[in-house]
């Protein structure tokens, strides 16, 4: 896989897998940790400052596949911007007509927010079932939601030249936007991130060369 540090984004399109599911103010829907939106400007900074553009996607929380404002991507915009130090476009819908267009006039330099992945429920790849469902009824729906995930991941896809995933939170997970539409994109034009680049490097030290007896305790706010 190309690595981040030797490619080269100048006048490319990079779409970014960042994990901006950051904690937001229940009345003000300002954030409240912007640790996560952090740690993202590095690979953000290194695309633009070679002549490209960013295209980020991202979750908000567990909308379900149904769009509400609570879990909207624009709250983030103002903590985004303060810390890139630069206007972020927003498209409404990530793949809209919105993003389609925004994403295609997008200017190297610049940088365009998609609405939340999780607005559909594509991104997951799981369809909404009733409880009491047929075995038959069940595989009826879960092929039609693959072939729709499918779908939704090659809209995300053809808005860009390029795939960086930095998101290393939802890395090992088999979303539209991680593992599937990595496998869109030649080896040369896909890569990972600084961050998750870091999070691996933390880890093979650990595991290669920690001083023994050793004990590592791995894992986020949910431990």
């Amino acid at each position: 896989m190309q690595t981040i540090d030797k490619f080269n984004f100048n006048g490319k399109r990079a779409i970014v897998r960042v994990d901006f599911n950051v904690p937001l103010d229940k009345k003000t829907f300002e954030v409240t940790d912007d640790t996560r939106i952090r740690g993202a400007l590095p690979a953000i900074k290194k695309i633009l400052k070679d002549g490209g553009s960013a295209i980020l996607m991202s979750h908000l929380g567990r909308p379900d596949g149904v769009p509400q404002d609570k879990y909207s991507l624009k709250h983030v915009i103002p903590a985004l911007e303060k810390l890139l130090g630069k206007k972020v476009k927003f498209a409404d819908d990530c793949i809209g007509a919105s993003a389609e267009t925004m994403s295609k006039s997008l200017k190297a330099g610049e940088v365009l927010l998609l609405e939340n992945l999780r607005f559909y429920l594509e991104e997951e790849g799981k369809p909404k079932l009733p409880e009491n469902v047929t075995d038959e009824e069940k595989k009826v729906a879960k092929d039609a939601m693959k072939k729709k995930q499918k779908e939704f991941t090659a809209k995300l896809a053809s808005f860009a030249d390029c795939y960086v995933n930095d998101a290393f939170g939802t890395a090992h997970r088999a979303h539209a936007s991680t593992a599937l539409i990595a496998d869109l994109f030649p080896d040369e034009n896909k890569m990972f991130g600084y961050l998750i680049v870091a999070e691996l490097h933390a880890m093979d030290k650990v595991l290669k060369s920690a001083q023994k007896p050793f004990t590592a305790i791995m894992g986020g706010a949910k431990v």
